[in-house]
């Protein structure tokens, strides 16, 4: 019996001992890759205000119908690759996505008529006014390695209200012009986006 009572502690202390590194397999602790994957989730899995309140009215659209201009980049050399129109609530928007070196510039006014650059010729363009959107910095496809935006053109607005339609002109002497037809002289603004870049007008509704 007193063999016994001195082996049985010795067990008791052994089995303890493999107990406690057990618990320190990694096998069985918290994975790195779950709490990755549970931070990571998606922001827009929560409900979207907006969403929630349809036919609530849209902020005041922030613009007008004076010409706006940025300088580009110091070492921009840009070209047009894609052309783009869209609807949103209470405006219409144009993008124009661009690829190269640098942040191009602009120059976007309403004109009376729409002329090509380089040949002065006139340039049909749908609706009762024209915004001509001037992207400085550009260049030739041959310089950047970007091919330039094909068409179609002209291309038509995709389900807009006061954008008639966007006919590109041509890249001439570090300009690329493209005329954004309108059913009017409607406040706009103009902004720039990065990954990849964009020259985005925004034209609001008329009345």
């Amino acid at each position: 019996m007193i063999r016994r009572a001195v082996r049985c502690p010795s067990l008791l202390l052994t089995a303890a001992l493999l107990a406690a590194c057990g618990s320190g397999d990694p096998a069985t602790s918290p994975s790195a890759s779950t709490e990755e994957v549970s931070s990571t989730a998606p922001e827009s899995a929560a409900p979207s205000s907006a969403a929630a309140t349809p036919g609530t009215d849209a902020p005041p659209f922030e613009g007008n119908t004076q010409p706006a201009t940025r300088e580009a980049s110091a070492d921009a050399l840009v070209t047009v690759s894609d052309v783009r129109t869209g609807r949103q609530d209470g405006y219409d928007r144009v993008v124009l996505e661009t690829g190269g070196t640098g942040t191009p510039g602009w120059d976007v006014r309403y004109v009376d008529e729409a002329h090509s650059q380089g040949t002065g010729a006139p340039v049909e363009v749908a609706g009762d006014a024209v915004l001509q959107v001037t992207i400085t910095g550009a260049g030739y496809p041959f310089d950047t390695g970007v091919e330039e935006w094909s068409g179609p053109d002209p291309l038509p607005g995709n389900g807009t209200q006061t954008v008639t339609e966007v006919v590109w002109d041509a890249t001439f002497e570090g300009t690329s012009v493209a005329f954004v037809g309108t059913t009017g002289e409607a406040p706009f603004r103009v902004y720039a986006l990065e990954g990849p870049t964009r020259v985005v007008i925004e034209v609001a509704d008329l009345g």
